[in-house]
């Protein structure tokens, strides 16, 4: 189940969500450090004191960021990372250590991680990693909403439609469509229109954008 945040929230970049901040840190007092710094320009936060209080926890949808310290109580901080990835959660991560090392921090970059923070480190740092982490994921779940929509406008053509359609993006006129399909051109052209109606598309142009988007294959005459 996934929640959403309370309305005092700051918003995100998009204006749509309140952003969330996510902190597991096994030491109690980084987490109210960084739940003090963080809620003082107005953020959402919930910390956890292990990977599993995390996981267990009803994740708001919103754009968030989880920061993540990499030496856990009990387990690792990077071996969790990978765990995240599988699950198919997807939210940027900020890792921050007391023993941080080069290696440990190419591990976690390599991973995926967007920034590592060696403590103690700036306030100001982590603002800024934690501004543009929410920004990178406000804009990952605007481009995976406009992919639904565009699925769901697809999804609606008739299985005529989506073939002119892939004659219409392969750069075909109506009489060429027409003889491939043995239709009428005025058949084609109803199907035609109907499917740049469908497809919200606003040109011949805006429709092979869109199935660009959706990997959706021209037709070419054979």
């Amino acid at each position: 189940m996934i929640l959403e945040p309370h309305s005092t929230s700051t918003r995100s970049a998009g204006g749509s969500k309140p952003s969330v901040v996510y902190v597991v840190d096994d030491d109690e007092a980084v987490r109210l450090a960084l739940g003090a710094l963080l809620r003082s320009v107005g953020l959402r936060v919930e910390t956890f004191g292990s990977s599993h209080e995390f996981l267990a926890f009803e994740k708001y949808d919103a754009p968030s960021c989880l920061i993540l310290d990499v030496r856990l109580r009990g387990e690792s901080g990077l071996t969790f990372q990978e765990e995240v990835a599988k699950s198919g959660l997807q939210m940027p991560i900020l890792f921050m250590t007391g023993h941080g090392d080069v290696a440990m921090s190419v591990k976690a970059m390599k991973a995926g991680a967007l920034d590592f923070f060696s403590k103690p480190f700036r306030d100001q740092d982590m603002l800024d990693a934690v501004s543009n982490a929410l920004t990178r994921d406000a804009a990952r779940r605007a481009a995976e909403q406009s992919i639904a929509a565009l699925r769901a406008c697809y999804g609606s053509l008739t299985s005529r439609e989506r073939e002119v359609m892939g004659f219409v993006v392969a750069g075909l006129m109506n009489k060429q469509i027409a003889s491939e399909m043995n239709l009428s051109e005025i058949t084609v052209k109803i199907h035609r229109g109907q499917a740049m109606k469908k497809m919200a598309a606003r040109s011949v142009a805006d429709l092979v954008r869109k199935a660009q988007a959706l990997g959706i294959e021209p037709h070419h005459l054979k």
